[in-house]
């Protein structure tokens, strides 16, 4: 038994023939037989788009199934588990169910949206929404250093990017700000500080840059997984990118792979989450919880989607990553002072330590470190002072003779 599904204004319905060589001619007898659309009234489409002909006139033009009614559908491709459109004139009554009206629900005509709404599409997307992504190398070094040498990467790490994107969408990363969370093998959870992070985006603004992206790494233990994103991560990184609001954020993933020569190298990778997977998750598609021996490469949908002629409720979660090209930069800042949130804490003696290690440079070069300056902030009204001193850096231009005091003052005082 071969089995076809037919989707019309009234939603998705299957038609079961015995043969698969019948005619073009014989399925429309079929789909009157057990869908109750007279064969009069059917125009059959490969094409989703007759679903949007609004004139007998317009449905002409989709005659790839009735040009010949004598053709085999088998060498039209359609077999069992092939989609294909329907379209008629006037109503019916469905088996089991109320009459269908062609206006649909309080007279409103059913309309492409109406259709979808019922059940998503999902496919590849070809491009991102960027054209690249390029890290500072001072700062992606710093991250992977950490996860690296204090982590070896046992644990996941993760944090936000901040850079620029350009009017062509090139997204440059110069720092990244590693929140406060907690990292198992497996798992990455985000404990955010929510007045640490005001005072993060006021130091973003008076530099002139925003928050572009989010960065994580994958564990030894995950490596031997096939997948390129677990489903947990797949999660994460489009709750994040639909957070947002930027169609060019980039999620970029860290891990180690094996080389030729058998040893281990720190790979860096680059993605954004799909349109349609930011979609399903705002409209709450994602099954969120899928148990402990779900496999981890699959995403489980709520409702069935469409992938490829198939209602399915599992996706290959490679559908949902978009690769984009990676670069790379000297930007701006410099990277040496102690990053915040990790195992170690900030020695009481780091800023001046790291003041003294540059006192032959001008001030404002002295404190050209975000890691720096979120450590400063914290003592400075993040409305005014914040964005003022970093303002100061970004056009690296003299600090005020006050805000210089007082930070000397603060590394006296270690």
């Amino acid at each position: 038994m071969v089995m076809i599904r037919v989707r019309s204004r009234d939603g998705l319905e299957r038609v079961h023939i015995e043969n698969p060589h019948i005619t073009v001619s014989q399925l429309k007898t079929l789909i009157e037989s057990q869908l109750r659309v007279p064969i009069s009234q059917q125009t059959i489409s490969l094409n989703q788009n007759l679903l949007l002909a609004k004139s007998p006139q317009d449905k002409l033009q989709f005659n790839d199934l009735s040009s010949n009614p004598q053709t085999l559908i088998s060498s039209l491709g359609i077999s069992h588990g092939s989609l294909i459109y329907l379209s008629y004139e006037g109503e019916r009554s469905i088996a089991g169910g109320p009459t269908v009206n062609p206006a649909g629900s309080f007279g409103r005509k059913m309309t492409m949206d109406d259709l979808i709404a019922k059940q998503m599409r999902v496919s590849r997307q070809e491009k991102p929404n960027c054209e690249s992504v390029s890290f500072d190398r001072d700062a992606a070094n710093c991250f992977q250093h950490y996860v690296n040498e204090t982590l070896a990467f046992a644990v996941k790490r993760g944090g936000f990017m901040y850079g620029t994107v350009s009017e062509v969408g090139e997204v440059m990363v110069n720092f990244i700000y590693e929140m406060p969370q907690q990292g198992t093998e497996g798992n990455l959870m985000l404990t955010r500080d929510s007045e640490e992070e005001k005072i993060v985006e006021a130091i973003a603004l008076g530099l002139g840059m925003r928050r572009v992206g989010f960065i994580f790494t994958q564990t030894i233990g995950q490596n031997k997984e096939e997948y390129t994103m677990s489903n947990s991560e797949v999660l994460q990184a489009a709750e994040l990118h639909g957070e947002s609001g930027l169609k060019e954020w980039v999620t970029a993933l860290v891990k180690l792979e094996v080389n030729e020569e058998g040893g281990a190298d720190v790979h860096f990778e680059a993605f954004q989450m799909s349109d349609v997977c930011v979609k399903l998750f705002k409209e709450g598609w994602f099954e969120t919880d899928c148990g402990g021996d779900h496999d981890p490469k699959i995403s489980r949908m709520k409702k069935e989607v469409v992938v490829g002629v198939k209602d399915v409720k599992e996706v290959d979660n490679d559908f949902f990553l978009v690769v984009v090209k990676i670069l790379d930069h000297q930007g701006p800042l410099s990277t040496s002072f102690p990053v915040e949130n990790r195992i170690t804490s900030i020695p009481p003696r780091a800023l001046k330590t790291h003041l003294e290690k540059a006192k032959n440079l001008p001030f404002v070069k002295r404190i050209s470190d975000f890691h720096l300056l979120l450590l400063l902030c914290r003592f400075f009204d993040v409305n005014s002072d914040v964005p003022t001193l970093a303002e100061c850096v970004q056009l690296q231009s003299t600090v005020p003779e006050g805000y210089q005091l007082l930070i000397e003052s603060m590394a006296s005082a270690t």
